[in-house]
């Protein structure tokens, strides 16, 4: 089965029928999500800050979220996100599966196993599987929506949040080698590894960065963008699903 995480723009799904609503107890908390589906394949969604939204990144119990997917049978998870640009080439709007991880963040419950020595292969945090089905569908949305602009890598850079970064931090994320920068993709990505669970995402570029244009963020900016980027998400999901049937 298929989950879908939202995020931030992305706290309800659209389109989907059948919603059961449910509160999956774990061993970590409870996690409210809903049962339903897409293009009849059955589907679980999470929202990520919650429903309603209030948990910042940085407080999000990816623990109790992971687990209650493993726990109903989840086998595949596709993590959307809204995100910042890292470098000055990639337009908001833009639609990026990274296929890399490089992890900033700090004091977060990082792993299930706490007690004992336990490593996981985490060189490519993304599955290739759930990757080309993605990079199918886009290729097909672009034929109906030639504003569409996908692209199919790049390094996503993980903060602590819930601040934006400073300019100088945005420089250092580019000497890093990152493409975007978000707060969430761990240790939401490492968890899921952890489950064996395949795990790819979808980010949204909802703003440049830091100090890419030597201005401000514009916050009231991001929001115009959000929208109409995760209603292309949602056209690239539906995709994903009807080829699935």
């Amino acid at each position: 089965m298929l989950a879908i995480i939202g995020g931030t723009g992305f706290g309800e799904y659209a389109g989907l029928v059948e919603i059961k609503p449910a509160l999956i107890g774990t061993p970590f908390g409870d996690v409210y999500l809903e049962t339903g589906s897409l293009n009849k394949v059955p589907v679980v969604f999470l929202p990520r800050h919650g429903q309603p939204a209030r948990f910042p990144p940085h407080r999000v119990n990816y623990r109790a979220n992971i687990t209650a997917l493993a726990q109903l049978g989840v086998r595949q998870i596709i993590a959307v996100t809204a995100v910042g640009s890292v470098v000055s080439a990639l337009q908001t709007g833009a639609i990026v599966m990274p296929d890399q991880i490089i992890d900033y963040t700090h004091s977060r419950a990082q792993s299930f196993h706490d007690d004992k020595i336990h490593h996981i292969d985490f060189t490519y945090p993304y599955d290739e599987g759930l990757r080309r089905e993605i990079s199918l569908a886009a290729a097909l949305l672009k034929d109906q929506d030639e504003s569409l602009v996908f692209v199919p890598q790049g390094v996503y850079g993980c903060t602590q949040g819930p601040r934006l970064e400073t300019a100088a931090e945005i420089s250092r994320m580019a000497q890093d080698g990152c493409t975007i920068v978000g707060m969430t993709a761990m240790p939401e990505a490492a968890l899921a590894r952890e489950k064996n669970l395949a795990y790819a995402g979808v980010s949204v570029v909802v703003n440049a960065g830091a100090g890419i244009n030597d201005q401000a963020v514009d916050l009231a900016a991001i929001t115009s963008v959000l929208e109409q980027g995760m209603a292309q998400v949602r056209q690239l999901l539906s995709i994903v699903l009807k080829n699935r049937c």
